[in-house]
């Protein structure tokens, strides 16, 4: 039996605000092997981001961890990193789950030579470690994410947008983590460079066998590199299967029309989906499924009760009451 390198369950995480509690996190699970990779995509609000922060415990003053357990694979051991006290996660945090941050391009501190930014990273870490030998590992960072080691002395103004991108890479690999988050890994990037980047983070994903979490609203984005694609609609996943099987055979009304609202740059010309309303307000979301209210499919039932989350077919999971069939995806498309 393989061990996950990851095994979120049921995790739940809120935020307290003068109105209530926001519930940005509500009954999250998954988990990851050595080496995979998984999406998740959803609207803007919908939680993807603070599960990030949940998982690395960089959470704001009014977030209020409600329960579930991350469990980490710590060379045989899982350790519930929810249980730690901070002291013993900031072990964890970097050497074993790291993080490029959205809008990584602003997170290099602009009076501080690229290199030794990820130089300081190892250190902290890794105190016994001689500066040459640091300044090596770097240098050997700089050639995987394909930047000049050279530029270990420029300062982040005097990099592109694309070169900021790779050394946040770089400096999310300093410390050799068995998982890796990506929040909008191309945010502000055109096109041509958005495809690079994310080309050698796959690349280097499988090269060093590590878990990869991508996070995105982007689903043709996240479907190019990513096993496995989970759909999260207001603080719950509401689909979860490989790539695959998600853009051939999506079955919840969400991930179907999520799919069909992006135009296609290849094939023929297609009819274009909305999906009406906005998303719920989560400090009182409402009754049975969340997504009701903009479903077309909703009927009485999926506004009084919350689907379970149960796996429908093998390594393919959802929540739905009347989840999609061929016919019926074939017949909107038709319309």
């Amino acid at each position: 039996m393989i061990v996950p390198v990851i095994k979120v369950e049921n995790l739940k995480m809120y935020y307290k605000t003068k109105m209530g509690y926001v519930q940005a996190v509500d009954g999250i699970s998954f988990e990851l092997e050595a080496g995979e990779s998984l999406g998740i995509v959803g609207e803007s609000g919908c939680g993807k981001t603070s599960v990030s922060m949940t998982l690395l415990r960089t959470l704001p003053e009014n977030a209020h961890f409600m329960g579930g357990h991350v469990w980490f694979n710590d060379n045989g051991k899982m350790v519930d990193l929810t249980q730690l006290p901070e002291d013993e996660m900031r072990h964890y945090r970097w050497r074993g789950i790291s993080m490029v941050f959205q809008a990584a391009m602003n997170s290099l501190n602009p009076v501080y030579k690229v290199g030794d930014q990820i130089v300081e990273a190892i250190l902290n870490h890794y105190p016994d470690t001689p500066i040459d030998q640091a300044k090596a590992k770097v240098a050997k960072l700089f050639e995987l994410v394909t930047l000049d080691p050279k530029r270990m002395e420029q300062y982040p103004h005097q990099y592109s947008g694309g070169m900021k991108q790779r050394a946040v890479i770089a400096l999310s690999l300093a410390c050799d983590p068995k998982v890796i988050i990506a929040d909008e890994p191309t945010t502000a990037l055109d096109v041509i460079v958005q495809d690079k980047i994310l080309r050698e983070l796959k690349k280097i994903q499988k090269e060093l066998n590590m878990a990869m979490i991508y996070i995105s609203h982007d689903i043709a984005v996240i479907a190019e590199v990513s096993d496995k694609i989970a759909v999260m609609y207001a603080g719950k996943f509401v689909e979860e299967a490989d790539s695959t099987t998600i853009f051939k055979r999506p079955m919840h009304p969400y991930t179907f029309l999520l799919m069909n609202a992006f135009p296609s740059h290849v094939g023929p010309k297609k009819k274009l989906f909305t999906i009406p309303g906005e998303p719920p307000n989560l400090l009182n979301p409402p009754k049975g499924c969340r997504f009701a209210p903009r479903c077309p499919w909703a009927d009485n039932r999926c506004r009084e009760q919350d689907p379970e989350y149960v796996e429908v077919e093998k390594g393919h999971y959802l929540a739905c009451w009347h989840p999609l069939t061929e016919e019926v995806r074939q017949n909107e498309l038709r319309k």
